[in-house]
C-alpha cells in the first residue's frame, strides 16, 4: 500500500469512531486492554484492519493467533510486529499504528468517543472532535481518568506548548478530555451569589 493511501486509511479509522493539575507520573508507553492497533500487512487483507488489544496484553490476529505485547513500547510496535509476523510470513512488510479510545466532551463541535493515535498532540485530538466551540475555555482544558484529574491548569498548558503527545501525557484508553465552557465557572458564581443574596434577604426579614 502506498504511503498516501495508508494515511487515508488512518484518517478513515479515526473518523469512523467519532460520536454524537496533576501530571501523570510516567509515560503510558505499554499497551492496555482496549487499545486498538491499525495494522496493514502488504499482500494480506486478513491482517490489514483495526484490531483490539486483548488480555495479556496481546494482539489477536486471524490465522495467526495471539501475539504478546507485554513490555512492548508503543514506539516499537511496528518493529515488534514485523519480527513476530516474520515467523509466519516471509519478509512481511508491516505498517502499524497504536490507537487508544478516548472521549472528548464539553465545548467541542462533535463530542463523543474517538480512537486516536498515541503520538497525536492534544490540539489535534480536539480537531478530530470538530474543534473547540466559540464558548470553549481552551485555557482550562483537563484530562480526566474517572473522577481523578491527570492534567489541568498551567501544567497541561505547558505540556501543550512543548508539543507533548497523548503518549507522553500518559493518556490511556477510557480517559476523558474535558473542554469547559466560558459559562461554567461564571454560572457557579452566579448561583453562589443568588444563594448569598437570598440568605441576606431572609436574615433581614427575620430581624424586622
Amino acid at each position: 500500500m502506498k504511503r498516501s493511501l495508508w494515511s487515508l486509511t488512518v484518517a478513515a479509522a479515526l473518523l469512523s469512531t467519532g460520536g454524537s493539575g496533576v501530571a501523570a507520573q510516567s509515560r503510558a508507553t505499554t499497551f492496555q486492554v482496549g487499545d486498538r492497533i491499525l495494522l496493514h500487512v502488504e499482500g494480506d487483507s486478513a491482517l490489514s484492519d483495526t484490531f483490539s488489544v486483548v488480555a495479556g496484553p496481546a494482539l489477536r490476529l486471524p490465522n495467526i493467533g495471539e501475539i504478546p505485547l507485554a513490555g512492548v513500547s508503543r514506539n516499537d510496535l511496528e518493529a515488534h510486529l514485523t519480527r513476530e509476523l516474520g515467523r509466519y510470513i516471509k519478509d512481511p512488510v508491516v505498517q502499524a499504528r497504536a490507537l487508544i479510545r478516548v472521549s472528548v466532551v464539553g465545548e467541542v463541535s462533535r463530542p463523543g468517543f474517538y480512537a486516536v493515535p498515541v503520538d497525536l498532540v492534544l490540539p489535534d485530538a480536539l480537531m478530530l472532535a470538530g474543534g473547540a466551540t466559540q464558548a470553549a475555555r481552551v485555557d482550562q482544558l483537563s484530562i480526566l481518568r474517572g473522577n481523578a484529574s491527570l492534567w489541568s491548569g498551567s501544567d497541561l498548558q505547558a505540556a501543550i506548548a512543548r508539543g507533548a503527545t497523548l503518549d507522553e501525557l500518559g493518556v490511556r484508553a477510557g480517559d476523558r478530555i474535558q473542554v469547559p465552557g466560558r459559562g461554567d465557572s461564571e454560572s457557579k458564581w452566579r448561583i453562589a451569589g443568588i444563594i448569598v443574596t437570598t440568605m441576606v434577604a431572609v436574615v433581614a426579614v427575620t430581624h424586622h
